[in-house]
C-alpha cells in the first residue's frame, strides 16, 4: 500500500526494494525556502542495519502490510522472548535485538502487541505503562518532601529512575515503558 511520506510514523513498516525497515523516527521539515522533507531514520528487520533517508513530503512510500495481534508474554531463553497468541494459543518466539530496550519492562503474563508480517513478528508494542517495585533508593532529606524534588532510585527490573522524596524502597510505582520515567504511585 502507497503512502505519502510525511503520514509515516516510528514504528511503522515499510517496503523498500522488496526489503523490510521499521520507522525509528520521521520528522518532516518545512523551510524557508524550498520544498518541504521528511527525514526517515529506518533499521533493516532482516539484519539490524540503520538507514537515514529523505524524501518530499508527497513522495509515495510502499508500506508494508502487518497485521496488530494480541500476544501474552510467557519467558526469554536463548532463543529470544517467548510469546503465545491469546486466541490459537500458538507461540513465537522474537529475537532479543528485535526487542531492544524495552526487554527490562517484559513481565510475566503482560500482554504485549505483535505486528506480524507474512506470518512473520516484525515489531512489538508493550503498554505505555508498567507497574515495578523500588529496590534501592537514597533516604530522604528533612524538609526535603515539601517541595518537588527528585532523587535517584534502582527499580526492580535494573532500570534507574527518579522518584519523588517520599518513595521508599518496597514501594510499588507506576513507570512509562517508553523511556522508565516514574509516573505515580501504584494503587494496589
Amino acid at each position: 500500500m502507497k503512502v505519502i511520506a510525511s503520514s509515516l510514523r516510528k514504528g511503522n513498516i515499510v517496503d523498500l526494494d522488496g526489503k523490510l525497515y521499521v520507522v525509528l523516527s520521521a520528522e518532516n521539515m518545512h523551510p524557508g525556502k524550498g520544498t518541504p522533507v521528511t527525514q526517515l531514520d529506518l533499521r533493516r528487520l532482516s539484519d539490524g542495519v540503520k538507514i537515514s533517508l529523505r524524501y518530499k513530503t508527497t513522495d509515495q512510500v510502499e508500506r508494508a502490510h502487518v497485521e496488530d495481534r494480541d500476544f501474552q508474554y510467557l519467558y526469554t531463553d536463548g532463543d529470544g522472548a517467548h510469546f503465545m497468541n491469546m486466541e490459537s494459543y500458538e507461540q513465537v518466539a522474537l529475537p532479543m535485538d528485535l526487542i531492544g530496550d524495552q526487554a527490562a519492562y517484559l513481565q510475566s503474563d503482560m500482554k504485549v502487541m505483535l505486528s506480524i508480517h507474512e506470518g512473520v513478528p516484525v515489531g512489538i508494542e508493550l503498554p505505555q505503562r508498567t507497574v515495578l517495585e523500588v529496590v534501592e533508593t537514597e533516604p530522604t532529606v528533612k524538609g526535603q518532601t515539601a517541595s518537588s524534588s527528585y532523587k535517584p532510585a534502582v527499580l526492580s527490573n535494573g532500570i534507574r529512575t527518579l522518584v519523588p522524596g517520599h518513595i521508599t524502597p518496597g514501594a510499588r510505582i507506576v513507570v512509562m515503558t517508553a523511556d522508565g520515567s516514574y509516573v505515580e504511585r501504584a494503587k494496589d
